[in-house]
């Protein structure tokens, strides 16, 4: 049995789950996202919590679902309730970054600037828009209830500059670990 699957999955006040048959949408202070969750798995909301369970032990297919249908609903609750955040740096001079007219506009290194639309449910806070040196980074914040929606976003804004082992200039998470390498050293 899924220890992960087994746990049920507290609703706070202020969270509204609706269920139609495998159908669930939930509403919070934060936005409302819906979810088909899989036909194998059942999942009942009862009073303020949502139990998933699996009927059939045996299959390792439905072992692997109870767990993450499991997952994925607390995700959902999480975030329209509290929300996602993802801290994000700029390395590397003369890069910047603005937002405008809906779409994130990054210059970093390029002959031209990238333009990227940014999601409905994602939210750019930017804290400072442009790097002071190599050493002060230009630091901004994605944010919104859809996990999966703002760390795809994230990928995507991290993959048009990814951060170079020897410098470290490129756009990185704030908690991600660059492993620098040492630079060709000079021939007696």
């Amino acid at each position: 049995m899924s220890r992960i699957g087994k746990k049920s999955i507290p609703v706070p006040s202020g969270v509204k789950v609706e269920q139609k048959g495998c159908h669930f949408k939930i509403t919070g202070p934060k936005g409302t996202l819906e979810m088909d969750a899989h036909p194998d798995i059942d999942v009942t909301v009862e009073n303020d919590a949502i139990l998933v369970s699996n009927p059939d032990q045996e299959s390792r297919q439905r072992k692997a679902l109870h767990g993450t249908v499991r997952a994925l609903l607390n995700n959902m609750v999480v975030g329209v309730s509290k929300g996602f955040e993802k801290p994000m740096q700029i390395f590397g001079t003369g890069y910047n970054l603005k937002e405008q007219g809906g779409k994130l506009v990054l210059n970093v290194g390029y002959c031209h600037p990238v333009e990227l639309k940014v999601p409905k449910s994602v939210k750019v806070e930017i804290k400072t828009p442009a790097t002071r040196g190599n050493d002060v980074p230009a630091l901004f914040t994605l944010s919104g209830p859809d996990k999966y929606e703002l760390g795809q976003f994230a990928a995507e804004v991290r993959k048009v500059r990814p951060p170079e082992p020897y410098q470290g200039k490129g756009i990185r998470y704030a908690d991600e670990h660059v492993v620098r390498k040492v630079g060709k050293a000079l021939g007696a």
